[in-house]
């Protein structure tokens, strides 16, 4: 995680995050000042964040919607104070309703960000001041801290170019925390494709089978909120195993780039959440996929059965099936 200290200091009405970036000063400056990189990190896995306004000049104003797994929408505004290109700016950052006005009940708050060169990349150092110890406590309430954390644990991605940070290191699992699990991986190939080869059952049957020996019985897709999906796969000729299959309810379609399902074993009581997101950079897609667990146990015994080897295995098929067609 980028995020090595996180301050809180009511006697000040501060709240101060450090976080260190394997990146120049100049690089890290330009994912906070452009709006389009700004998307891909500025809201935690889970809520990414679509700007729809974006004046950054001292006055101007920014505006932004994160996006909830469950369709919930919370919304936000910067006003810029201050901009000294490329080491600090300043904004004053305040809830608001989706026509941009302030949300009584919920505190503004001022936030500076300070770039610093080190000898590995560049330090940022976030300091937001608060108008009362009551304000710091409600933002820490809602989350804000581990909110900030998740979402700069995000910013690695953003800061390099896909190919350098994730070509040939195949499917990786990251643990977020005790019940979210980031599963990342790039393919060579466009984001259309690679949609729609996760959303067409012919496409599907193709490619997404685990380990060899194994068939896709069942595809039925989702392709509006609200709808049921459900796959099932069973073994051929001397595979060893039983039949088995999800199902679940499409809970977001913003295609080509997300969708948002539930998900349980047929069968089965538990259910999980997973929230596929596509980005594509000079041809290649990288595939992020954020799994929310019930609880750490149940995170545990599913990561345990060897299902990130199944994905490796299915993902490499996709490459070699499809996207080199």
């Amino acid at each position: 995680m980028p995020v090595t200290d996180v301050i809180t200091d009511t006697e000040n009405l501060t709240m101060t995050v450090v976080a260190d970036f394997a990146a120049p000063v100049e690089r890290v400056w330009s994912a906070y000042s452009d709006p389009r990189q700004l998307e891909r990190f500025w809201g935690p896995p889970g809520w990414p964040a679509t700007f729809s306004e974006w004046d950054h000049t001292v006055g101007g104003r920014a505006q932004y919607t994160m996006n909830g797994p469950r369709g919930e929408r919370s919304s936000g505004s910067w006003e810029f104070l201050s901009i000294e290109a490329p080491h600090r700016f300043e904004v004053l950052d305040s809830f608001v309703d989706e026509d941009g006005k302030p949300l009584e009940g919920f505190p503004a708050q001022r936030m500076s960000f300070a770039f610093e060169p080190t000898d590995a990349g560049t330090r940022m150092v976030t300091t937001s001041h608060f108008a009362s110890v009551d304000a710091i406590e409600q933002v820490v309430s809602m989350g804000q801290v581990e909110g900030l954390k998740l979402a700069m644990s995000q910013l690695d991605i953003v800061l390099q170019d896909l190919r350098e940070y994730a070509q040939g290191k195949g499917l990786t699992v990251d643990l977020l925390d005790d019940v979210h699990v980031r599963i990342t991986r790039l393919v060579e190939g466009p984001r259309e494709l690679v949609w729609r080869a996760h959303n067409e059952p012919e496409l599907m049957k193709q490619w997404l089978l685990g380990p060899d020996g194994w068939e896709m019985t069942e595809c039925i897709v989702a392709t509006e909120v609200g709808q049921t999906h459900r796959t099932s796969w069973a073994p051929v000729g001397d595979t060893e195993g039983e039949p088995f299959g999800f199902e679940g309810e499409a809970l977001v379609i913003d295609a080509p780039r997300r969708s948002v399902q539930t998900e349980r074993m047929i069968g089965m009581p538990v259910e999980t959440l997973n929230d596929l997101n596509l980005y594509e950079e000079d041809g290649a897609t990288l595939i992020t996929l954020y799994i929310e667990y019930p609880d750490k146990e149940t995170r545990d015994m599913i990561l345990a059965t060897g299902m990130a080897d199944g994905m490796e295995a299915s993902y490499a098929r996709l490459e070699q099936e499809l996207l080199t067609v």
